[in-house]
């Protein structure tokens, strides 16, 4: 039987590795693998459309589907899912003590429609009262200097927010021009351990966990999204996708409870998903709509409020819907 051939880029995860290796196989499909920088992937898909299946940035995502570009449609699976009250970084020296502390100062991002910003200043705005409009926001690299934003976005009124190309918010924050940083990839000199700069949350694992607690918001930072006119010509690849993305994530929470090996070098790795699975139930790292539907729905919500969606988006509009109604996990 002919396969379609077809090329995927995506992170080099655990729960993604089997897809890689081969040791599971879509329906249908010849699928070749591809595994560069998460950052790479983004841009080479984005602006040149350089394979078939790629994983990729939910707000960039919701972002042109707001627009009406569908030249991508997502499946609901879900390869990075990162709480994001760890993101918010100050000077251990610095004015920031309380959140209210952020009113009034500069707050560095590294683009407006990142999908990790999007999730913290929900966080700031939903569970601290902040708004939006009382910080001054910068948007720049976060090591190096000449990040651009990769969508277009339309700001709420009274939104204050200015680029700067020749300086990385990491300077910016060391050299007192900045107050804090919100980012999914930490500054350097808080990786460094020198001290000076900081988490703003020391207790971030409590404060994420009491944060799904009161929400229910495990935070989705990826979808895997498939070039639209694969889909229309071939409207099976789909659920033979999803179906195959999901049997390599179950085989890696499979591995990743086996008391008897290290699936990573993490000490207590294994008590720690058994950590998770007891506060998030059994379906720990869901794909599929119906089970994240708080998370999407939350989500749409906040890429609205912040303008990284020009329209309020529903949960059914992102997907195909081959993958919905009676198709669920």
């Amino acid at each position: 039987m002919h396969k379609l051939p077809l090329t995927a880029a995506f992170c080099d995860s655990d729960h993604m590795r089997d897809l890689a290796m081969g040791r599971v196989v879509p329906e249908g499909i010849d699928l070749t693998c591809l595994n560069p920088p998460v950052e790479e992937i983004f841009y080479r898909f984005l602006i040149n459309r350089e394979w078939d299946v790629s994983e990729l940035s939910f707000a960039k995502y919701v972002s042109l589907q707001a627009k009406g570009d569908d030249r991508f449609i997502a499946l609901p699976i879900f390869p990075s899912r990162m709480f994001r009250q760890s993101s918010l970084y100050v000077r251990a020296n610095g004015p920031i003590k309380n959140i209210s502390d952020l009113k009034g100062r500069k707050v560095g991002i590294p683009e407006w429609a990142q999908t990790a910003a999007v999730y913290s200043r929900g966080f700031l705005v939903h569970q601290y009262g902040l708004n939006l409009k009382d910080i001054d926001w910068v948007q720049a690299g976060v090591n190096q200097a000449g990040r651009i934003e990769k969508v277009q976005i339309r700001l709420p009124d009274g939104i204050n927010l200015t680029r700067i190309t020749d300086r990385s918010l990491n300077d910016m924050l060391l050299a007192g021009d900045l107050e804090a940083v919100l980012a999914a990839r930490p500054p350097i000199s808080f990786t460094s351990g020198n001290g000076e700069v900081k988490r703003f949350f020391d207790n971030c694992r409590e404060v994420e966990t009491a944060y799904y607690r009161e929400t229910g918001i495990f935070p989705i930072m990826h979808v895997i999204a498939v070039r639209k006119e694969i889909l229309d010509a071939h409207p099976w690849v789909a659920r033979n996708l999803f179906t195959a993305f999901e049997d390599a994530r179950r085989r890696s929470i499979e591995r990743v409870l086996d008391l008897t090996v290290s699936l990573a070098p993490i000490p207590w790795g294994n008590d720690f998903a058994r950590e998770g699975k007891a506060l998030m139930g059994e379906n720990f790292f869901s794909y599929g709509i119906e089970p994240n539907r708080r998370t999407l729905d939350a989500f749409l919500q906040y890429a609205f409020e912040q303008g990284v969606c020009e329209k309020r988006l529903s949960v059914e509009e992102l997907f195909p819907p081959q993958l919905q109604g009676e198709y669920k996990v």
